[in-house]
């Protein structure tokens, strides 16, 4: 018998609220997403009871959260935002009688297990669906870095959220050699989330620039996206095209050391970069492994399309935890 959930998606800047249906352990449908603003409300009871007044004044009593970072510990705390979460507090704040809480990229990978195949467009690799069996390697280009892995048996999977962006950043090329220097200068250590993230954007541009002796202008990561994307500014252009080549890579060593036998590309910045990572290179440095090149090329890599992923895979985790 299906069961109805709230649903919700916990970021620094928006907390995103959804009704859903679960059965036999899925989540069968999902409800028009509400968008609130963190910084129009006090706390996360305040935006739920908002979200609880434009349904009409009655709740679900459950709720899948999905949270911007660690769910451990007796405080859940946010980078970007002034709330906290007391786990154990949930059910009296909310009036909830069952609730799951986990990691925002686990809820991917919930995400990338449950959907359908027509919410995976091809990257790279044979035009396939993703196996049946084995790992998927996930990552997520955002804020930060996402990175998981769901391992499937059949009709049977598991989500494992790792801590995989910060392995180190290993440069193939002068040019990123020379990015690497310049994060090393305010880093004693460089991690991939360092380069391969929204943020990280900023110092490739600022790289190319110092290469070609331009005088560098101080610009923050959306401006140079914005510019990259539009194709007016050619250093914009080229530090998004760098960005695809180093997530290929990245990407790539992660399959290697996960044992995928598939890969997904999630995130915001995954979908808008979508025309990007096909035609910039990502591609050939995805499967550029050495003596791994051909077993590179037989991993299908995906890119997922979900309009929302956390919200659709915080509710499956909720339906394989209760269903």
């Amino acid at each position: 018998m299906s069961k109805s959930i709230v649903t919700v998606d916990i970021g620094g800047t928006h907390a995103r609220f959804a009704l859903a249906e679960i059965d036999g352990g899925r989540c069968v449908s999902l409800g028009a997403e509400t968008t609130l603003h963190t910084k129009d409300h006090a706390s996360f009871q305040t935006a739920w009871q908002d979200f609880e007044r434009q349904q009409g004044g009655k709740l679900p009593r459950a709720v899948a959260i999905a949270s911007a970072g660690p769910t451990k510990g007796e405080i859940i705390r946010f980078t970007n935002n002034p709330w906290i979460i007391r786990p154990a507090l949930i059910g009296e704040k909310l009036d909830v009688d069952e609730y799951v809480l986990i990691n925002d990229f686990e809820a991917v990978g919930h995400a990338v297990a449950q959907a359908g195949e027509s919410y995976f467009e091809r990257l790279s690799g044979p035009d396939e669906p993703l196996p049946a069996r084995g790992t998927i390697s996930v990552i997520g280009p955002g804020t930060g870095l996402g990175v998981a892995h769901v391992w499937r048996d059949g009709a049977d999977y598991r989500v494992q959220a790792t801590e995989g962006g910060h392995i180190d950043f290993a440069p193939l090329d002068s040019i990123e050699d020379a990015v690497l220097a310049r994060l090393r200068k305010r880093h004693r250590r460089v991690s991939v989330e360092r380069v391969v993230s929204g943020p990280g954007i900023v110092d490739i541009y600022e790289t190319l620039a110092s290469m070609e002796g331009r005088a560098i202008t101080p610009l923050d990561d959306r401006e140079i996206w914005t510019r990259g994307m539009k194709g007016g500014d050619s250093l914009a252009a080229a530090a998004v095209d760098r960005f695809c080549l180093s997530l290929g890579s990245v990407a790539g060593d992660l399959a290697l050391a996960q044992g995928a036998s598939g890969v997904v590309v999630a995130g915001g910045l995954g979908l808008r970069i979508r025309e990007q990572l096909v035609r910039s290179g990502f591609p050939e440095r995805f499967v550029a492994k050495g003596r791994f090149e051909n077993y590179m090329g037989a991993i299908p890599v995906k890119l997922i399309t979900h309009p929302q992923p956390g919200l659709f895979g915080a509710a499956a985790a909720f339906a394989r935890q209760f269903g």
